[in-house]
């Protein structure tokens, strides 16, 4: 959906995005499952992350073979990992702490050749929620 929003005197466009989970063959959503698991301020944290990415600010995401990472500066700094699917769509592939990065990269960069994988063979089984 595109908006367009006063900036200062001038107008600029806005687009929406739609956040979805990738949701395994299995039905498991990895996003989800580490997102239970993290205290209530953590989770406030990630929500408002979700929130600024659904607002079309991507300006946190650092973006690399294909996945992007998104840095939130606070606790022990977590990631969000994610892929974009088409232009208004971004795909919430799993998340972490910098103190496991590079485990949490290689775990996200498995997940997105799944997803692509699975939507090219069009297994027919649900890809996100």
């Amino acid at each position: 959906m595109r908006r367009v929003k006063p900036i200062g005197d001038r107008l600029c466009e806005h687009r929406e995005m739609e956040i979805r989970r990738y949701t395994r063959q299995d039905r498991s959503v990895p996003f989800q499952q580490w997102l239970d698991q993290l205290d209530k301020l953590a989770a406030a944290k990630i929500s408002k992350a979700l929130f600024r990415m659904a607002d079309g600010n991507l300006s946190r995401v650092k973006w690399f073979a294909g996945i992007g990472e998104y840095v939130i500066d606070w606790g022990p700094g977590y990631r969000i990992y994610l892929a974009k699917e088409g232009l208004m769509t971004i795909l919430l592939l799993g998340g972490g702490t910098k103190k496991h990065q590079q485990i949490d990269i290689t775990r996200a960069k498995l997940l997105h050749e799944e997803f692509k994988s699975r939507k090219k063979a069009g297994d027919g089984g649900i890809l996100w929620s």
